[in-house]
């Protein structure tokens, strides 16, 4: 399976590439790596849709960080900063659907997740590609799809990974 065209069918049907992905975990040797490549992959991709913003920021201004100096905090932020907290978010995800009566396995759960953050990553190149146009109105629009996007995603997602064992689909 392609990674490109399981993002795309996430966008139609988030539970069928969820239930495809955790078979093909469930048959990895080792299951952990697949889903911490999604995120790392989704995180660096989100940190170059950046890029743009952070190099046309002005740095006139006395007491602004230089430009070296805040792609290398964005960098920071999401290599090492933003996969701590989606890991935290999805240990929080997983026992908030346990409560609610979920049966998946955490490591489901962190898939749905990470998962929802490669697969938004294409929008976030699209919203800076409109950030680049000028265009700030389109931006803000982007900016809206990415969000209601990446909740469907993985609300569908975490719904799938926390399905009870043999239940209808």
């Amino acid at each position: 399976m392609a990674v490109s065209w399981e993002i795309l069918r996430s966008y139609r049907a988030p539970r069928e590439v969820m239930r495809r992905l955790m078979a093909a975990t469930e048959r990895d040797p080792r299951p952990e790596a697949r889903g911490f490549i999604y995120l790392m992959v989704g995180c660096l991709i989100i940190y170059l849709s950046q890029v743009p913003d952070l190099v046309m920021q002005g740095t006139g201004a006395e007491g602004e960080a230089p430009m070296d100096a805040r792609l290398a905090i964005t960098f920071f932020a999401w290599i090492f900063v933003w996969p701590l907290l989606f890991f935290a978010l999805a240990g929080i995800s997983h026992l908030v659907a346990r409560a609610l009566g979920g049966a998946g396995q955490g490591i489901n759960a962190r898939l749905a997740l990470f998962w929802s953050v490669l697969a938004v990553s294409p929008l976030f190149l699209l919203r800076a590609l409109a950030g680049l146009a000028g265009n700030a109105q389109a931006q803000m629009a982007m900016s809206v799809i990415v969000a209601v996007a990446f909740v469907a995603i993985w609300s569908l997602s975490l719904i799938e990974a926390e399905r009870p064992e043999g239940a209808a689909p």
